[in-house]
């Protein structure tokens, strides 16, 4: 019995599988991330190049940027355990924390100074509005003792 063939895929089955378009696939090609074979004008791409797109797109939803999982999935060497792989991955992610953790901090920040701001917005509109409505009440007295001692 022969073996079977290893799966392949067209540009198109990946391009609906993983929901992205075959541009994107394309301009993954241009970067050096995928390298399909050609059979004429069609790509033939292998398990590896799906694997590499499902990092990729991994890689994006974690907030890296097409080059840091690049460098990454050119750090791949099972044969050496992806110990610098997985050393990079540890690093990249200690960065990312780093970074969501501080833009936590700012936005606690902000969130205490928009109270501060809405705080002193509602205080202000206290006084004035008691303010304000004497100040029509007296205008509303005014114009209407000028009213009421007019000849008809």
């Amino acid at each position: 019995m022969a073996p079977t063939p290893p799966r392949t895929f067209t540009i198109s089955e990946l391009a609906k599988e993983f929901d992205i378009t075959t541009r994107t696939i394309r301009f993954y090609e241009d970067m050096g991330l995928l390298k399909p074979e050609r059979r004429g004008q069609a790509r033939i791409f292998t398990a590896g190049d799906r694997t590499t797109i499902k990092l990729i797109l991994r890689g994006k939803r974690l907030g890296f940027s097409l080059l840091e999982s690049k460098e990454m999935i050119e750090l791949y060497d099972p044969n050496e355990g992806n110990v610098t792989q997985l050393e990079t991955l540890l690093a990249k992610l200690a960065e990312k924390r780093a970074i969501l953790a501080q833009q936590l901090e700012d936005i606690r920040v902000m969130q205490l100074e928009l109270d501060d701001v809405e705080r002193r917005c509602r205080d202000a509109l206290t006084t004035a509005r008691p303010a304000r409505a004497s100040k029509r009440s007296a205008k509303t007295k005014t114009n209407s003792s000028r009213t009421s001692g007019k000849k008809r």
